[in-house]
This record gives C-alpha cells, structure tokens and sequence, in this order.
C-alpha cells in the first residue's frame, strides 16, 4: 500500500468538474519546508502537489479557497510532460480520498469540515453529545478528587 498526507496551503482557488458523469474536484497544496544550506544560509523549498479528489459530495468545494490551509490523504501519482523547452517535466499528483479543512492563513482554528472516502462531512469542532457548562455542576466545588 502507498500513500501519501500532504499538509499545505492552496495555492488557487479550487475547480469542480465533471467528467464523464463523475464529479471531481482539483486544487494544488504548496508544503514549504525551511532549512539551512552548507553555508548556515536560511533557504525554503516549496513542494507543489496536485490534488483531485473524485466524490459526489462537492459540499467543500466553497471552502476550498487560495491560503486555506488542509490536511489531504490519498494515493499518490507521478506524472510527466513536456515543458516548453524540450525537457521533460514531473508533477507530483494526489488522487485525494479524504480532504480536511485546517484553516486559512491569519485565521485560528480549522475549517470545522472534513470529507472522505467514509462519505459526509463531520463537524470538529462540535461534540455529538452536549457539553456542560460551569452553571450545570451540581456537586459541590470543594468535593474535588485532589
């Protein structure tokens, strides 16, 4: 089994098509890692990886937006073409099972949606069961276990 997580920020704004009769959904994730050359210099390296993630629930496609940040998880595809200048180029592809909504830049806390191969999109932020609040506690404050 090969697979492959990417945490990263988009770099675009996502793309919902349909081909044949299949939706998919195309976003690129940028990672960019920083490191010191031989030299002690400070230097990053950004890593782009294409991403489609063919679903019918395009439910997170609106929230799929340029510096969102989102975790993807799925299996990964190297790819060739042809640049311009005669070479072969290689890309970096994610053929997406599960896509989850970290946050966007500049913002605190994640996206509260997750989608995935499971099918339906969680809430993470909001518990299944009800929270008590400090006015529901019904034991007396000085009955703590320490």
């Amino acid at each position: 089994m090969i697979k492959l997580q990417v945490i990263g920020n988009l770099g675009k704004d996502c793309v919902t098509n349909t081909v044949n009769g299949k939706n998919v959904i195309n976003f690129n994730v940028a990672h960019t890692e920083k490191f010191r050359d031989a030299q002690g210099n400070q230097k990053d390296k950004t890593i782009w990886v294409e991403c489609a993630y063919w679903t019918d629930r395009t439910g997170i496609a609106p929230y799929l937006k340029k510096g969102t940040q989102v975790y993807a998880e799925g299996t990964p595809e190297v790819r060739t073409y042809p640049k311009n200048d005669g070479t072969q180029g290689v890309s970096l592809t994610l053929r997406v099972q599960n896509v989850q909504l970290l946050g966007s830049r500049g913002a605190e806390g994640g996206g509260g949606y997750s989608g995935g191969s499971e099918g339906g999109y969680a809430s993470q932020g909001a518990p299944a069961s009800r929270v008590s609040s400090p006015g529901d506690i019904t034991e007396p404050i000085d009955d703590l276990p320490f």
